[in-house]
């Protein structure tokens, strides 16, 4: 491979066979916000007040809910509280165009993955308990996907999330995923789709705050 050729952080290193994929991190954040945009960014003059997939909310909305979550990942890893998210929220105009809310997305994504590429690995922030980067990554990974994924739905364009980001975020948050297709996989665990022997779930949760350490004795 050419050393300045880019190599996906999430396939075994083809120089040294054998080698684990990354841990979940800031480039796949990236790579997933690059293809929120360049899957939606075409249809920005469709309607987006048509319901998200599943979702109640409209696809506009979920837009919105997008640079909410991820931003609100960058916070809590730059603030690093340890009992709470920070009392802040990212609200996105009424008024917001769909090109102005994915463009909120799409900022809110790369703040994400810039407080990754500069958090230590022992960096911990609350959710639900400690969390630790690998945690906020498959999260934002898995938000942008599954969140496209739901506007895709309601604007009737087809569309299946990148295996190899799929995977990333399912080997972080669901250990006990399914095997097979790691976009329907993804899709299974997070209540959006059947698979052919297993009903599609109605309750789920991801595993992203780290196990607390046993009390010392």
């Amino acid at each position: 491979m050419h050393p300045d050729s880019p190599r996906n952080p999430d396939r075994p290193d083809p120089d040294h066979p054998g080698t684990p994929p990354h841990p979940v991190d800031h480039r796949h954040v990236e790579q997933a916000v690059a293809e929120m945009l360049r899957t939606l960014g075409p249809h920005t003059h469709r309607d987006w007040d048509t319901p998200a997939g599943p979702l109640t909310w409209t696809c506009r909305d979920t837009a919105a809910h997008i640079a909410h979550d991820l931003l609100a990942y960058a916070a809590q890893l730059t603030a690093r509280p340890d009992d709470a998210y920070l009392p802040v929220d990212l609200t996105v105009r009424p008024d917001a165009t769909p090109r102005q809310a994915l463009q909120a997305a799409a900022a809110a994504g790369r703040l994400l993955a810039a407080a990754l590429a500069t958090a230590h690995p022992e960096t911990r922030a609350w959710h639900w308990g400690p969390c630790d980067p690998t945690g906020f990554a498959a999260m934002g990974v898995a938000e942008t996907l599954l969140h496209t994924h739901d506007i895709t739905q309601g604007l009737d364009v087809p569309w299946q999330p990148p295996a190899d980001l799929a995977e990333a975020a399912l080997r972080r948050l669901f250990p006990d995923a399914p095997p097979g297709d790691p976009a329907q996989a993804l899709l299974w665990c997070t209540g959006r789709t059947a698979l052919p022997d297993r009903p599609r779930r109605t309750a789920w949760t991801w595993q992203a705050a780290l196990p607390e350490p046993p009390a010392p004795r």
